[in-house]
């Protein structure tokens, strides 16, 4: 054996960098969602549905936050678009909806601002992108009325440029000074350049207008990992203001949720994004609230924050041809996250949990220690007895049809004993997500 000299390291747990940035503060009645400057990531996403379909909207905006949406944006591009949407934000009072409303404007937004003030009251905040506010004289002065709405209503603006319609005049601009150079950029550096130069520049003219800069957040979306990575690392160096993580166009299933991991997990490591989406096509019959579960998985899993209790499983091999751990494992892990909602408020604390249900002998006993509670089930020609771990030592051992049904029950006893030991009433009266009041 060989051990470490005397003069050898600890080797220490892997962290997150820290990136300081200013704070937003994004509000809906006493709903305060922080962003930036210390606060959790934060979690949003947006509907698909129309808009002029207030009732759809406001059923599909209550089902992300449900998911774990802690803002949610929603498509404002015609005048019957913005006449809706006071409606949709009394109809998400009414269900006792509280999630502050994001409204996503291109090309006519200046207009809509403008002409519908009780559209400009019930957002919380606008999404404005420096490429689609008009071309030539007309760009500074819609960007301005922009920008004055959100100064009037007291709003907070995400000025999100996309590189699918970057400011061409720019673009043409920063490709004839690179033609200049003695020796030109490739011209991927040049559009990188373009995208941090838009979102830098915005942000300085709105704060020229009077906006304070804690209210801006910035985003450069593109649709490949490494772009996303490098246009990223360079805003982070040029700016204080908060940022907006998210791989535009990400794609659906597997291509969307691994390239969305990927891209997002570099970032977050090296401490820069304040708020993700996970920008998710659905598959057919699928829930739009899937790219809320992969966002908080990406957290979840980086410990940066606990949404759920955690279940951990092992994948299966030839010791474990019994399907009956996987079975259990997602009956487990389906019933919790349901749960939910309701141990949220009843059960503060309870997303730190920890299950383990693991398939025979090699590692179930050691994972099943290292959980708040465990089960290793028997593998192929085992002894056809499960023992269950709680709090690392070895509690009782289930034997029989039942286990799936006494496991469960072992897992729900011991969230009411843990978790339940607070004050009822005051977790009743407490916000739906304490994470995100500031």
């Amino acid at each position: 054996m060989i051990l470490p000299s005397s003069n050898a390291q600890p080797v220490l747990p892997a962290t997150a960098a820290e990136h300081t940035t200013l704070q937003a503060r994004v509000v809906w009645g006493d709903r305060v969602v922080t962003i930036g400057g210390g606060a959790p990531v934060r979690i949003q996403s947006m509907t698909n549905t129309d808009t002029v379909d207030a009732i759809g909207t406001a059923i599909q905006v209550k089902e992300l936050a449900l998911a774990g949406s802690e803002m949610v944006r929603i498509t404002v591009n015609t005048p019957e678009a913005a006449r809706e949407v006071p409606y949709i934000r009394e109809q998400l009072d009414r269900m006792g909806v509280d999630v502050p409303l994001v409204g996503d404007f291109h090309y006519n937004g200046h207009r809509l601002l403008t002409e519908f003030p009780d559209c400009a009251q019930a957002l919380s905040k606008y999404r404005i992108n420096p490429g689609n506010v008009g071309k030539g004289d007309k760009r500074d002065k819609q960007f301005g009325q922009m920008i004055e709405a959100a100064m009037r209503f007291d709003k907070p603006v995400r000025i999100g440029v996309n590189w699918g319609s970057l400011d061409q005049e720019l673009l043409a601009e920063l490709m004839d000074e690179n033609s200049r150079r003695a020796v030109p950029w490739e011209s991927r550096s040049v559009m990188y350049e373009a995208l941090v130069t838009s979102a830098v520049e915005s942000a300085k003219r709105a704060e020229a207008m009077g906006m304070k800069a804690e209210q801006i957040i910035l985003s450069c979306k593109v649709s490949g990992v490494q772009d996303l990575i490098a246009v990223y690392r360079e805003l982070a160096k040029r700016c204080r203001y908060a940022l907006h993580l998210g791989l535009t166009e990400a794609g659906m299933g597997t291509k969307g949720t691994v390239a969305s991991a990927a891209a997002l997990a570099v970032l977050l490591q090296e401490g820069i994004g304040d708020t993700i989406r996970v920008s998710l096509t659905p598959q057919p019959g699928e829930a739009r609230t899937q790219e809320v579960v992969v966002a908080s998985e990406i957290l979840q899993s980086m410990g940066l924050r606990s949404f759920v209790p955690s279940v951990t499983a092992c994948p299966g091999c030839g010791r474990t041809t019994s399907e009956t751990f996987q079975e259990l494992a997602k009956q487990i892990d389906d019933f919790m996250r349901a749960q939910m909602p309701l141990w949220r408020h009843r059960y503060p604390g309870v997303e730190k949990l920890k299950v383990a249900v693991m398939g025979c002998i090699v590692n179930g006993p050691g994972e099943s220690k290292h959980a708040d509670v465990g089960i290793s089930l028997p593998g192929t020609g085992e002894s056809p007895a499960a023992p269950v771990f709680i709090d690392g030592e070895k509690r009782l051992t289930l034997r029989g049809e039942h286990i799936a049904q006494e496991f469960q029950q072992i897992v729900e006893n011991y969230i009411e004993r843990r978790f339940g030991q607070v004050d009822v009433a005051a977790a009743v009266d407490a916000p739906a997500n304490p994470a995100s009041v500031a």
